[in-house]
């Protein structure tokens, strides 16, 4: 394995065998969880109605080796051993892989992307290597050059999305469900589901009622509950082969999946649907790669989870095998199985290793949330950080009780689980296909391989899913239309956030003033500068934004340092932070008129607000300080905003500008007999200093400039937000006009606004309202 590809920023960048060891454990209790609760359903979804059990163990013997080889082919071969490759700078996931593709061909749809973003660490980290070999040069400039591919690339990568959010409410109603019906056993066939379904919600209700509390506070007791019961069910699996069929061994062979087609025919190829829960799961190996490793995830599932699980579905075919006859145990399932002395510890297992796979895919939902919102394709939503030590642990409450209300709908509307387990198992393999779709690109585009490598990896593998998918798909009456229904929801509401987005921001860049407007002004601008620092939030990355002019026609007067803020999201996992910021001049020095440019990953943790404000204030000193043409990065700059220099945040620069407040004596490697200070006069307000390396070109201006900015850092703060309304404009046509009235305008309306995804104080922050025709 190539472990230095693997994440920059993660303290464990060349592993040791420990390292390895720890984080493979660790990963037990995060990654497999859902695919170890598999057992509980597999058979019992199987064998429901769709094929009729007889005398012989023919079915029996082929639906294991269905198991068998889909295991082994799927979450082995094609996710251990390839798709783990296809990391984006050790992230994993269908955005990761989208990402990937968005880099090596221009086929991003992010707005406000440039070409000095092609110059970050992890831009290029991967090996982007223009090569004129092959098929991918002709691949490439075919993506760039259509609209429409571009379109239908982000919509398949959407498309996966919205079905990982599915399976975030399906996977939780089918682990607990099944973990429970274990109490079938004790009461009649009449009574069981009386009771079954309620404590199946209040478990749900209690699992999603812990999320606020975040993984990493009951984290160390997942490992050792999915170790225990992957041991358990192994165990099982061992015990029941000896003593009830030692010859089960024989149904490995493919050769029983062909026996089992030809005989149950129709009926054999709509229990398929069934077969595929076997790998329920799968995909969080690719999807939780960057809390770990690729080694660590390998030798985790080929050496502990791979065999446990093949012992258990082995274990209960041979028992089936020898009690088929039994009507009963087809609709009982795993549970009848385990010798009687120990089910109800067993069933104790079940039920909190159900809850740990339940976990991971409503982190996991979360996540790619959170990554949709950064790059414009969702809502802004409330993004709760659970854990200051362990990356990427969020929670966010809108999508955490809007999941659980989902899932008691599932749990209580179906209330078995034959008709959750079409659901769950379309999500599923629709999922595993836009992966493997994505990952045929990645091969021709990211790894310069073969156009027929790639053609032969999405024949096999897709072949597979497909007929899995036909299998669900058929099934759409008897609850495949759940995930159909539920992720068409969420693709409209991303594609219509998505297309108003784009829309508002042509709409600023056709708006935008003209930097001549501000010359024109003067010297002095024309209007009274009040003491203080003012932040104008724009998305521009260019020129004036149109709320800048109308905040001068209603009020002239602005403070004596103004920045344009432009926080936006790269097609990468993360940034630097020494990379973090671009800062540049708009107009002459004396305007003192600056652009900041923060560049933030999909992955990356935006900071408090106390916090940016300190890093914004120090890299316009250290870009103040530091100023040299031949260091700056040029930008595609039609409006005259001369260079922008590439700054890191002050936490990462011990010989930077580094700034102090209230007079606190200045903490730091650095000592201050090598610092020198500038201080602004004594005043009543906060003092502020800016502790600068020796440096002897500082000249007169830019001490000035300095003195200045930490005057107006004494008065004071304030964000000058736009209060946006968009419209459609006249003449457009009638489906426009709903998207962009109704549903971008409801989206907007019901979304966290700018102020709240920043941490902005409310008594820091001014609104420009102005109507955006689009």
């Amino acid at each position: 394995m190539d472990l230095e590809r693997w994440n920059i920023d993660n303290p464990i960048k060349k592993e040791s065998w420990r390292t390895v060891f720890t984080l493979a454990y660790q990963s037990l209790g995060v990654v497999y969880g859902d695919l170890s609760t598999s057992p509980l359903y597999v058979y019992k979804s199987t064998f429901a109605e769709d094929i009729q059990h007889s005398e012989s163990n023919e079915e029996i013997y082929g639906v294991l080796s269905f198991v068998f080889w889909t295991l082994t082919l799927i979450p082995l071969l094609k996710y251990v051993f390839i798709v783990l490759r296809a990391d984006d700078n050790g992230e994993g996931g269908t955005f990761a892989l989208y990402s990937l593709l968005c880099r090596h061909a221009r086929v991003n749809t992010l707005p406000n992307c440039q070409l000095a973003d092609e110059e970050l660490s992890e831009y290029r980290k991967d090996g982007i290597a223009n090569t004129n070999k092959g098929f991918g040069p002709s691949l490439k400039s075919t993506l760039e050059k259509h609209r429409v591919l571009q379109r239908l690339l982000l919509v398949l990568a959407l498309i996966g999305t919205c079905m990982v959010i599915g399976d975030g409410v399906l996977t939780p109603a089918i682990s607990v469900f099944s973990a429970v019906s274990g109490l079938e056993l004790s009461m009649s066939k009449e009574h069981h589901q009386y009771v079954e379904v309620p404590v199946a919600c209040i478990i749900l209700v209690f699992l999603f009622s812990l999320q606020h509390y975040g993984t990493h506070r009951v984290g160390f007791l997942f490992a050792p509950v999915v170790i225990t019961w992957l041991l358990c069910i192994s165990a099982i699996g061992v015990y029941n082969i000896f003593h009830w069929n030692p010859h089960v061994y024989q149904a490995l062979s493919p050769y029983y999946m062909y026996k089992f087609l030809k005989k149950t025919q129709r009926g054999g190829w709509m229990s398929l649907g069934g077969i595929l829960l076997c790998i329920t799961g799968s995909e969080a190996m690719f999807a939780d790669l960057g809390h770990f490793s690729q080694l660590s995830i390998q030798i985790a599932f080929t050496f502990f989870v791979y065999p446990s699980l093949i012992l258990a579905y082995m274990g209960q075919a041979a028992y089936l095998s020898k009690h088929h006859t039994l009507e009963t145990d087809y609709r009982i399932g795993f549970y009848v199985s385990v010798p009687e002395k120990i089910r109800w510890p067993v069933l104790a297992i079940a039920i909190l290793a159900a809850v740990v796979g339940s976990q991971a895919i409503i982190t996991g939902s979360f996540s790619i949330i959170k990554q949709c919102s950064a790059l414009g394709c969702f809502p802004r939503v409330k993004i709760v950080h659970t854990s200051s030590k362990m990356h990427g642990q969020i929670y966010i409450p809108e999508i955490n009780w809007t999941l659980l209300l989902l899932c008691l709908a599932v749990t209580v509307g179906f209330r078995d689980t034959k008709h959750i387990s079409n659901a769950s198992g379309l999500a599923v393999i629709t999922v595993m296909l836009v992966t493997t779709c994505l990952m045929s690109l990645v091969i021709v585009l990211c790894w310069h391989k073969s156009i027929f490598l790639a053609i032969s990896f999405i024949f096999f593998f897709g072949s597979i899913e497909a007929l899995y998918f036909s299998a669900s798909l058929i099934k759409f009456l008897d609850g495949a239309w759940v995930p159909i229904a539920l992720s068409f929801i969420f693709l409209i509401i991303m594609y219509v956030w998505h297309y108003g987005t784009l829309k508002k921001y042509e709409f600023d860049v056709q708006n935008k003033v003209s930097i001549n407007w501000l010359l024109s002004l003067g010297p002095n601008l024309g209007i009274v500068r009040v003491p203080g620092i003012g932040i104008i939030q724009t998305e521009l990355v260019s020129g004036i934004p149109a709320i800048f002019s109308h905040f001068v026609t209603n009020l002239p007067a602005f403070h004596q340092v103004l920045v344009f803020l432009c926080i936006k999201s790269v097609p990468v996992p993360h940034v630097r932070p020494e990379e973090r910021f671009l800062i540049g001049r708009i107009g002459p020095k004396e305007y003192r008129l600056y652009r900041c440019i923060a560049r933030y990953g999909y992955r990356d943790i935006h900071k408090d607000d106390e916090e940016f404000e300190k890093d914004l204030v120090c890299s316009i000193a250290e870009f103040i300080r530091s100023e040299r043409p031949e260091f700056d990065v040029l930008i595609e700059d039609l409006e005259g905003d001369g260079r922008m220099t590439v700054v890191g945040s002050s936490a990462t620069k011990l010989e930077g500008a580094r700034m102090c407040e209230d007079n606190a004596g200045f903490s730091g490697e650095a000592s201050t007999s090598e610092l020198r200070e500038i201080s602004s006069p004594d005043l009543t307000r906060k003092r502020v200093r800016f502790l600068l390396p020796e440096s002897p070109t500082i000249d007169i201006s830019a001490r000035e400039e300095l003195q200045e900015l930490m005057e107006a850092r004494e008065a004071g703060m304030a964000f000058i937000l736009g209060h946006c309304y968009v419209r459609a404009k006249r003449g457009s046509s009638l489906v426009k006009r709903i998207v962009i009235n109704l549903g971008y305008d409801f989206l907007r309306r019901n979304s966290r606004g700018p102020r709240y995804a920043l941490s902005i104080p409310h008594a820091s922050t001014l609104e420009v309202g102005m109507i955006y025709h689009v």
